[in-house]
């Protein structure tokens, strides 16, 4: 298996790189052997190399930045996704896929992989979040100064927390194998469960429910106080 950490060192608020990290560990612990590349401003990507890509939250400039090279791949991106290849986007990264960004500094244009539009705010936007996905629960952290609007298909029900705009209960974006949401904590370090179920559809097999223990304790713990202070 082949993983790509794009803008590893120019999107990585909140301590995201811990997403590559979690998902490395439980792929060791169940013997998937796999590469991860590090690749950000100046390098050539090559989509197709991959099976996973993730790419993290960053400051509202450096998403700036970070647009302005991942522009040049907007094809490449496209297939990407359209072929079902998993792509993870936390915090405000998955806001380039949109069709523009209404920033502080201007209006810029997104990749227009998808129809949502994003305007920022002069207010910053955080909360605690607990969150639900298929059966799942989950929990994090949501820390934005943006508002989304025009997704059809978002990833999670808020339970507790922020939606896409304040007039949605919905948070995210979903699309065939591409997840994008402004959650981070990091996500997959502190949900352990979704961090399997992602692994195993990543893997092609089924990865072992033993091998996050202490993780699993940890969530539960959290989901439980955050689920007091909701009540």
């Amino acid at each position: 298996m082949k993983i790509l950490h794009l803008y590893h060192d120019l999107m990585n608020l909140y301590g995201d790189y811990g997403n590559v990290s979690a998902l490395s560990r439980i792929l060791d612990l169940n013997g998937v052997e796999h590469t991860i590349d590090r690749l950000s401003l100046g390098d050539d990507v090559d989509f197709c190399r991959y099976d996973f890509v993730f790419i993290g939250s960053g400051t509202e400039q450096n998403q700036k930045l970070a647009l302005g090279h991942l522009i040049k791949y907007k094809q490449s991106l496209k297939e990407y996704i359209e072929a079902g290849k998993f792509l993870l986007m936390t915090g405000n990264s998955f806001e380039m896929l949109g069709k523009s960004i209404n920033g502080f500094s201007g209006e810029f244009e997104g990749l227009g992989i998808f129809d949502f539009t994003v305007e920022e705010t002069e207010k910053r936007l955080t909360a605690d979040a607990i969150v639900t996905f298929e059966e799942d629960t989950l929990v994090g952290f949501i820390n934005k100064c943006s508002l989304i609007s025009g997704i059809s298909s978002p990833l999670f029900n808020v339970q507790m927390g922020l939606g896409n705009n304040p007039d949605t209960k919905s948070e995210g974006i979903l699309y065939k194998n591409f997840y994008g949401t402004h959650i981070t904590g990091p996500l997959l370090v502190k949900n352990p469960y979704f961090l399997e179920k992602l692994a195993s559809k990543i893997c092609g097999q089924t990865v072992s429910p033993d091998a996050l223990i202490y993780e699993k304790r940890a969530y539960e713990i959290t989901k439980r106080k955050l689920g007091e202070r909701s009540e």
